[in-house]
């Protein structure tokens, strides 16, 4: 069967979706890419809530599925709003690569006595996500933190020439284009940190990737099912039920991770940023994904209220 594959454009978007392309060629199928332009990746100078509800980096490729022009869409989780669009249905999530955020810093503006966040006094740290901001400033109300939008090679490069101090990534997104281009993209000699997911929660389903087809198309369901991690997907049916119950958008500090215990059972973390700038906590172990993410907004909510 040959499989159109709508990806952004984006050199993660193309290492992710090659990874999916090579996988399913594997199973026998032909495969080819539709690159597609979304609001997200057209409109880099503003804040994510300036561009649009959640799902700026989405909505185009979803169209393309709905209208035909490809079979099978390739996102990053953490993009999808807590709801696909009727008629569409992720049918399948390949294992996850570590969900945690990365700090990477100037050597210059290294200082390892900041405990979790290694950055001297002042310093100015890139981000976009309302998360990242939220979080940051409870741990340093000392730092800077300035809008760094684009893609992960353009992050990198704001960072490099000097225009910031630090700036957070997803680790995922640094391991695969390093394994899509077999070299690190971020220079030696820059420090880089990774964040206890437990601690500095990430977006729900970070380090994930979604494969999303119409609901009607029952053979390239078939098709992409075995790509499914079940591991996986238990884990972040947890974080995203956690998601739709906090409606959470880009807009809304907001984080939520899942651990796999040794015994089979998950723990959840949550964090919640609160209008006073103050974030909120909440974490619970349990064996149904449901019923754990119920538990963890209701103790979360009842905390943000306080």
């Amino acid at each position: 069967m040959k499989l159109r594959i709508a990806t952004r454009g984006s050199d993660l978007a193309r290492a992710q979706s090659n990874d999916v392309a090579r996988r399913l060629q594997a199973l026998g199928h032909e495969t080819e890419l539709v690159i597609i332009s979304t609001v997200g990746d057209r409109v880099t100078d503003r804040a994510f809530v300036e561009v649009g509800s959640f799902g700026v980096f989405v909505r185009e490729i979803e169209n393309a599925l709905l209208d035909g022009r490809a079979d099978v869409a390739v996102h990053s989780y953490k993009d999808l709003p807590s709801k696909s669009p009727d008629g569409l249905v992720v049918a399948a999530v390949p294992e996850r690569l570590d969900a945690a955020d990365v700090l990477l810093v100037r050597p210059d503006s290294a200082d390892s006595s900041g405990a979790v966040l290694p950055l001297r006094t002042g310093a100015k740290v890139g981000t976009s996500a309302a998360r990242r901001k939220a979080l940051l400033a409870a741990e340093r109300p000392d730092l800077e933190i300035g809008l760094l939008r684009g893609n992960v090679p353009t992050r990198v490069g704001a960072l490099l020439d000097g225009r910031f101090d630090a700036i957070l990534l997803a680790s995922a997104g640094l391991q695969r284009l390093d394994r899509a281009s077999g070299s690190s993209l971020v220079p030696a000699g820059i420090v880089r940190q990774r964040l206890d997911p437990r601690r500095f929660v990430p977006a729900p389903a970070q380090g994930a990737i979604a494969v999303q087809v119409r609901s009607d198309a029952g053979q390239v369901r078939a098709a992409v099912a075995s790509l499914n991690d079940e591991t996986t997907a238990r884990a972040l049916q947890a974080e995203r039920a956690l998601l739709g119950l906090a409606e959470a958008g880009c807009n809304l500090p907001f984080g939520a991770w899942c651990e796999r215990q040794g015994d089979g059972a998950l723990r959840l973390f949550a964090v919640l940023g609160r209008d006073d700038r103050a974030v909120v906590r909440a974490d619970s172990t349990g064996h149904d994904p449901l019923s754990l993410a119920a538990k963890v907004w209701g103790e979360l909510s009842s905390e943000a209220v306080r």
